[in-house]
């Protein structure tokens, strides 16, 4: 080994130690540096209320199939699945009513077969639609058709209501200071309201009360109650629904009578409710 080669590698080796540890002194920062880039970048949009991700909105959900026994549809809107109590107790109302209706229908379909006459296939049907979508309450409505084989077949209504504020489900008659109030504070504008639905479907006044059964008033409260908004604010009215053979024969079909919130309605609403109903 000649004496430059000698004198020549031990610096060459310093220097090569020198810039491998610069090398990995760089790195490091550079790691450091993105790091803090990216907790500033995080920081920031968290100041500026940016959200990583939304949640995916709620759909309507409607199930329907049709066998050789039974023709089944059920329905609800999409406020519904935003809400998963009230989508637990409408898919356990439809899977108990779909299981009902199944048996049911195989039930009379062995009979037919055994008594040597034709089966026809029963049908169950129901859709909630939304009457009242406001602040304070989710108002529902249901419509469920019905047929199992007889002459014709038959509609049914329901009502719910959800309280937003307190997260849970409560009715009409619990917001009521009492439904004997509600009925009288309605009673005259009701059975108004109710003549004149019946004057439209008959085509001509409404025969004398007494004369006709279908012809007395009937008591709203026995009925469908249902809250209603079509601002989506506050809840204008109460839509009393009533199905067949209640206020007229089964050709006349249901009737719906809307009754507009007044002062009488009002002041039979609980004082800790009325805030969420219109002021006239």
């Amino acid at each position: 080994m000649s004496v430059s080669m000698w004198r020549t590698g031990p610096f060459l080796g310093a220097v090569l130690l020198l810039c491998a540890c610069s090398s990995a002194d760089t790195v490091e920062v550079s790691n450091q540096d993105d790091a803090a880039d990216v907790a500033a970048t995080n920081f920031l949009n968290r100041m500026a209320g940016a959200e990583e991700e939304r949640a995916a909105p709620a759909e309507p959900f409607e199930e329907s199939n049709k066998t050789e026994v039974l023709e089944f549809l059920y329905a609800w809107p999409a406020q519904v699945s935003a809400v998963p109590d009230l989508t637990a107790k409408l898919r356990k109302d439809m899977t108990e009513g779909k299981a009902d209706a199944l048996k049911m229908a195989e039930q009379d379909r062995k009979s037919a077969r055994e008594s040597g006459f034709p089966f026809h296939t029963h049908s169950l049907e129901t859709r909630w639609t939304v009457s009242a979508d406001t602040p304070r309450f989710l108002a529902l409505q249901s419509s469920t058709y019905s047929y199992t084989g007889g002459a014709h077949g038959m509609t049914g209504y329901k009502a719910l209501l959800w309280d937003k504020a307190r997260r849970r489900e409560t009715s009409f008659q619990a917001l009521m200071t009492s439904p004997e109030a509600f009925a009288d504070a309605i009673h005259d504008r009701f059975c108004t309201g109710l003549d004149k639905a019946r004057a439209v479907k008959r085509g001509g006044p409404v025969a004398p009360r007494g004369d006709d059964p279908f012809s007395g008033c009937i008591d709203p409260m026995k009925e469908v109650l249902t809250l209603t908004s079509k601002d989506g604010k506050l809840i204008e009215g109460v839509t009393v629904v009533i199905g067949p053979y209640s206020a007229g024969p089964y050709s006349e079909g249901s009737y719906e009578v809307f009754l507009p919130v007044d002062a009488a309605m009002r002041k039979t609403i609980k004082t800790e409710y009325q805030d969420a109903f219109v002021t006239r």
